[in-house]
């Protein structure tokens, strides 16, 4: 019991959330990931640096598979936060550094890139519309890291 007490907390503090608290993510992810031509995936490269993100905005056609490369350039740390977003894809996996990958249902959020860090998102966008994505940390959003990520 202790040891899945342990293993929920650590799951909540890396941003994977559980079916419980899924209400508004994508019901049948897997069939859209399962469905998907991972061969055909295109890769996307987002550069992040001060204070902005390299391209500020991204369009995604529905059903395709997608690779996000988040690559830190700058001297600072900086999150990948846009919430809508997250709940409109169909996640396959994350891979850090190309050294861990993770795989959940969904993620609630992307934090902590350090300078020199990459992190890679694996998925599939399914609901079309436009989501904001900024930096949540200090006053790196004020100071115009943010952009949109349109589903379309």
């Amino acid at each position: 019991m202790k040891f899945a007490r342990l293993a929920a907390l650590a799951c909540l503090a890396a941003g994977v959330s559980f079916p419980v608290l899924a209400a508004d993510y994508i019901d049948n992810a897997k069939d859209y990931v399962d469905k998907a031509d991972w061969k055909a995936m295109t890769t996307v490269t987002v550069e992040m640096s001060e204070h902005h993100y390299q391209p500020e905005d991204i369009r995604f056609q529905a059903g395709k598979a997608y690779k996000v490369q988040l690559k830190n350039v700058g001297e600072k740390d900086h999150y990948f936060t846009s919430p809508e977003f997250n709940r409109a894809v169909a996640w396959r996996k994350i891979m850090v550094n190309g050294q861990m990958e993770a795989k959940a249902p969904y993620f609630t959020a992307f934090e902590v890139l350090k300078k020199g860090g990459q992190l890679d998102l694996y998925f599939v966008p399914v609901k079309a519309g436009s989501y904001p994505v900024y930096c949540t940390i200090d006053d790196h959003r004020e100071k115009g890291m943010e952009g949109q990520l349109i589903i379309e």
